[in-house]
């Protein structure tokens, strides 16, 4: 195929590619403070539009659920953006009242659509309504978080701190149901739970990706892997689910083509 965005390159890197949720379309972003949609074919590829948010690099962005809005991270701003994609307005959110974070970058949504995780300093998670952008609670995990993921159903959070352990939060009542080791996990990179449930998959500094049953997860204080992938040889910076739970792709973005699928 085309590129998907050969209308439109981004001078420097791109830190964001997603599809729409329910429309053939692509969207990306990056480092030159630009967020653009394409209509994917694979024969032309056309810009639908981009758009610019003045000095602020984008570290990620992301379709709200129901595919209406935008949400666009900075790489070292406190506030976000929110673009509404059937006004074309862009709101910044300037302050979140009761959050107190130098700058926020990594964030989550919740599958339902209601919810939005933000990443903060020092262990910190932010839960927001996505309704109102405002703060309902906060979690805190020991040493720092790198990545975080919902379960399917939303009523789960799980939480991967740089230390290599993860956290299982209750959506609900904001308590931590449990936390277990990653096998042999030096640093915790990223993480991925798959669509059905049953799988989750925790990627670490060393490039080894430890995928686990969710069953022993929420059960085991030290799981055993079901399966230890080794064949990123750099940091794996990347792991996620296909939609029917038969591969996993696993990717770093240290060096060249350091994608695999599983």
């Amino acid at each position: 195929c085309l590129p998907a965005n050969q209308e439109r390159f981004v001078d420097g890197r791109l830190s964001t590619v997603q599809f729409h949720p329910s429309a053939q379309v692509v969207m990306t972003a990056g480092q030159d403070r630009s967020v653009s949609l394409f209509q994917v074919d694979g024969i032309k590829n056309p810009k639908i539009q981009s758009i610019f948010l003045e000095s602020f690099p984008i570290y990620k962005a992301c379709f709200s659920v129901n595919g209406e809005q935008v949400i666009a991270t900075g790489t070292h701003h406190r506030m976000f953006f929110v673009y509404d994609m059937m006004s074309g307005s862009i709101t910044p959110i300037e302050k979140v009242r009761g959050m107190e974070e130098r700058f926020l970058r990594s964030f989550e949504l919740s599958p339902d659509g209601s919810l939005m995780l933000l990443t903060g300093t020092s262990g910190y998670l932010h839960l927001l309504s996505m309704k109102t952008k405002e703060l309902i609670s906060t979690m805190k995990v020991n040493g720092r978080c790198t990545a975080s993921a919902f379960t399917p159903d939303s009523s789960k959070i799980y939480s991967y701190s740089k230390e290599g352990e993860v956290f299982i939060w209750d959506v609900r009542s904001r308590k931590c149901l449990h936390k277990f080791e990653d096998e042999g996990s030096l640093e915790g990179k990223c993480m991925a739970l798959s669509k059905n449930n049953q799988y989750v998959a925790c990627g670490s500094s060393s490039g080894v990706v430890n995928l686990y049953t969710t069953d022993t997860c929420l059960k085991e204080n030290k799981p055993k892997p079901v399966k230890a992938i080794m064949n990123l040889v750099t940091a794996a910076t990347c792991v996620t689910f296909n939609p029917t739970t038969e591969i996993l792709a696993v990717a770093s973005r240290e060096v060249d083509e350091a994608v695999k699928l599983v």
